[in-house]
């Protein structure tokens, strides 16, 4: 069976970072010869394929207590800075019965950058992602490539600091159950990586001292929307 093609994350993610990212008019890919690896487990999971196949179709919405989106990227070589997004919303348009047929539509406030140190916060979100001036962070699914009954390569539009263009994130489902915590909706769960060259959405701020290189880790929950 094919592999979902949720996206979140946007997210893709998304977002990036807070140094991270630029503009052209390519597709972002690996940095390999081909498509993302998918990330998790083994590629090729009956018992996760078979969950996969029992979830409700529907509309599902992000639940954000357990939906994060971090980014990593160099500092100076000493160090993998790490920091991540808080305020993440959207939906996916889930179909277990032909996977690839699913979508997301998720977005990021980057004005929720979170780096432990509030000044900075500021900073990256004013700066690099133009929150104070209406600025969004917002990822579009357009279409996904089967890796596996549970993993694929998701693809989508990432607009973010004024610009839009292709991006690309391995993507794999992790597994679905009602949630006691929600009233017994159901909720499902993904993963997303990806890496990003910062520098194809205009954003080359402290380039070569901060990389442009971004890594995008993406773990969401979704709840069926009532």
């Amino acid at each position: 069976m094919p592999m979902f093609r949720p996206a979140i994350i946007a997210l893709a993610a998304a977002a990036f970072a807070a140094g991270c990212v630029s503009v052209g008019d390519t597709t972002i890919t690996a940095p390999a010869t081909a498509a993302p690896a998918a990330v998790g487990a083994p590629a090729a999971n009956p018992e996760l394929a078979a969950l996969l196949a029992r979830q409700p179709a529907g509309t599902y919405e992000v639940e954000p207590t357990h939906t994060s989106l971090h980014f990593r990227l160099s500092h100076w070589g000493l160090s993998q800075y790490t920091a991540r997004f808080d305020g993440i919303t959207g939906t996916i348009d889930f179909n277990p019965a032909n996977p690839t047929a699913s979508s997301a539509d998720i977005t990021v406030d980057p004005a929720s950058i979170s780096t432990g140190l509030p000044e900075f916060n500021s900073k990256l979100a004013n700066d690099i992602f133009k929150a104070s001036t209406g600025g969004t962070i917002r990822f579009v699914s357009t279409g996904l490539t089967a890796t596996s009954a549970t993993t694929g390569v998701m693809t989508g539009n990432l607009t973010m600091a004024g610009a839009t263009h292709p991006v690309s994130l391995s993507v794999q489902f992790n597994g679905g159950q009602p949630n006691p915590f929600a009233a017994g909706r159901q909720s499902i769960g993904f993963s997303a990586r990806g890496t990003l060259q910062r520098s194809q959405w205009g954003i080359r701020n402290w380039i070569p001292n901060v990389g442009d290189e971004v890594e995008v880790i993406v773990e969401a929950e979704f709840l069926q929307r009532r």
